[in-house]
């Protein structure tokens, strides 16, 4: 079960970033080309295993494919754009975020849990 959800529209990523101000967000910047990405992926799919009901919502872009919306959370938050990268967010703003090799259960779990 995905706990999870795939961001593909700006309406979709738009409801999201609003939605901040009363629940806080992850989302998992991907490259399906990349294989950093693949094993940021097999990360966050690991540290979601456990999280069957989380006070915080759980998103993944594929960069390539929504490259608008990669984009626009790129604007909207005010942070560089990496692949893989991991953005915690709430209230519309970055509370942390991290990439590449970084992107780890170890390293959400000290920082989201």
């Amino acid at each position: 079960m995905l706990n999870w959800k795939e961001l593909t529209t700006l309406e979709e990523w738009e409801e999201v970033f609003n939605r901040s101000a009363e629940k806080p967000a992850v989302v998992l910047k991907y490259s399906t080309t990349c294989p950093v990405s693949a094993s940021a992926m097999e990360e966050y799919e690991e540290y979601l295993a456990d999280k069957p009901n989380s006070d915080v919502d759980y998103y993944m872009v594929k960069v390539i494919e929504s490259r608008p919306v990669s984009n626009r959370i790129e604007e909207d938050l005010a942070i560089k754009h990496a692949s893989p990268q991991i953005i915690f967010f709430k209230n519309k703003k970055s509370i942390w975020n991290t990439s590449h090799w970084s992107a780890t259960k170890k390293h959400m779990t000290a920082v989201l849990d």
